[in-house]
């Protein structure tokens, strides 16, 4: 089995924005554990780092100027960001974008993860050959109910079908991570366990014991 990936999105929680942000990316960076962070902390947070990898939490299908607003994938691939979350379920975009943003990431060598909310949305969105395709029922995003305990067919289903699949959703355990590893997962996306928790060195700490 591969070794096992923790990714850790910092939203626009208090604590992980601005300085917080530069100080949990301290916190946290390690192997193995990517920091998905909004465009205005990207540059900060990559060189406040040593060896996690860091992704942006969104980004526009486009690549040529003017585009005033957008999010391009030139502009990321400059701030020597490793790669982009798309399509996660508090950013959600049409299929037709999602198809644009995999192209471009190929183009532009960053790694691409593409979010979605079931595993028929997931299975559609396989065949445009994102390198990791994430699933999180919306219902249980900030919950206490993990994805692990509430759904385990789904994880076990989305994985026979679904190469490099990540799986998130109330992820806050050591055994939610094991559980979805034995299922087949390659990593678990978690993000108000760590990010909001007064000791999320403690928390990271635990969730890796199941990797």
């Amino acid at each position: 089995m591969k070794k096992g990936l923790i990714l850790v999105n910092f939203k626009d929680y208090k604590q992980a924005i601005g300085k917080n942000a530069i100080k949990l990316a301290k916190i946290l960076d390690q192997k193995n554990v990517w920091l998905i962070v909004n465009p205005i902390d990207l540059k900060e947070v990559i060189k406040s780092v040593k060896h996690s990898k860091v992704l942006i939490d969104h980004a526009d299908p486009v690549e040529k100027p003017p585009k005033t607003g957008s999010i391009t994938f030139p502009e990321v691939k400059s701030s020597k960001a490793y790669g982009v979350l798309l399509n996660h379920s508090e950013k959600r975009i049409p299929f037709k974008d999602i198809k644009k943003g995999i192209i471009l990431a190929k183009k532009y060598k960053l790694k691409i993860i593409v979010s979605s909310n079931n595993l028929s949305e997931a299975v559609k969105i396989s065949k445009l050959r994102p390198d990791y395709i994430a699933i999180e029922p919306p219902e249980l995003i900030s919950s206490k109910t993990s994805v692990s305990k509430a759904k385990p067919l789904l994880i076990k289903n989305s994985a026979e079908k679904i190469p490099n699949l990540i799986i998130g959703a109330g992820i806050h355990s050591t055994l939610d991570v094991k559980k979805a590893r034995e299922y087949g997962v390659i990593g678990v996306l978690v993000s108000s366990a760590i990010v909001k928790s007064k000791k999320p060195k403690q928390i990271l700490t635990n969730l890796i014991k199941g990797l």
